[in-house]
């Protein structure tokens, strides 16, 4: 993928989050929806992570299409 396709999936990952999100205001999300919310918070995290992987070796003039992504527990894993 390219920065710009990656950047509109994160965009589109946001736009789905904020619509489950606002769906059950003041009622709670489903399990199911709670389980898909769970999932995109996984996919935009591998995502962004993907991106700065691509931005970095570009930085360091290496090829961004070396950049992989990685697995849930490893972007999960992350400190804040």
């Amino acid at each position: 993928m390219t920065d710009e396709e990656l950047v509109a999936r994160i965009t589109q990952l946001v736009e789905e989050e904020h619509r489950l999100e606002g769906s059950r205001i003041g009622e709670g999300l489903s399990d199911g929806d709670a389980r898909r919310l769970r999932d995109l918070e996984v996919a935009l995290d591998q995502t962004w992570d993907l991106l700065r992987q691509r931005r970095a070796r570009r930085a360091a003039g290496m090829d961004p299409d070396g950049a992989e992504a990685r697995d849930p527990r490893t972007v999960e894993g992350y400190r804040q």
